[in-house]
């Protein structure tokens, strides 16, 4: 088994757990409740054009599918396709989501095929044992990968290295904001946003493409 491969068998029992322990919920994929996630998915969301123009959107690690809950009202043209790496989590969100037609959820680290956007929430937070520069290489692979599948643009978020020092945990991974901006900047497109002021331990970047 390689690196990557064991490190995101690591993750997808770390999540089936935490499923099986708090179900569909926040706290099911790890977040404190419902209304840190809320706004969380608001600055993501950021990426899609106000245009009112259908689209289609990959979300890596898709989780339950509470990202599709929070668009698909705003966004009935949506094509949606959620990936996850935990099974429990796929079967999970096929299951309360099969009256859904323009819903897909597979199983998988990389959505099976490009679409407009791109969105990864919280997949870059929970490194368990892995090192650091294992964690920060296996980052930016799925950066690039995410890149490679938006043609419009992406948005991911992190926990921020600007934590206070008492709430960080060995377990977890906090970025600097700062680093990966510039990555972004440099390695994707001019036109890239950097969120840091919405109340949580944590920041969103937003990278568009030139159409």
């Amino acid at each position: 088994m390689s690196d990557d491969s064991r490190l995101l068998s690591q993750v997808a029992g770390y999540y089936s757990a935490k499923l099986a322990e708090h179900g569909a919920s926040p706290r099911g994929v790890d977040w404190n409740g419902e209304e840190g996630q809320v706004l969380r998915f608001r600055q993501l969301a950021r990426i899609i054009a106000a245009d009112g123009s259908p689209f289609t959107l990959n979300d890596v690690g898709c989780g339950y599918g509470a990202l599709y809950d929070f668009l698909a009202p705003d966004h009935p043209g949506m094509r949606y396709v959620g990936c996850d790496v935990s099974a429990d989590m796929v079967a999970t969100a096929r299951g309360s989501h099969d009256s859904a037609p323009r819903a897909t959820f597979v199983e998988g680290a990389q959505p099976p095929a490009a679409g407009d956007y791109s969105i990864a929430s919280g997949i870059f937070n929970v490194r368990l044992e892995s090192p650091d520069a294992q964690w920060r290489q296996y980052m930016q692979s799925t950066l690039d990968t995410l890149d490679r599948v938006s043609t419009r643009g992406f948005a991911f978020n992190c926990l921020t290295s600007y934590s206070d020092a008492d709430r960080m945990r060995d377990y977890l991974f906090y970025a600097d904001p700062c680093e990966w901006f510039d990555r972004c900047k440099r390695r994707y497109a001019k036109d890239v946003a950097l969120l840091h002021d919405y109340g949580l331990y944590e920041f969103t970047i937003l990278v568009r493409k030139a159409p």
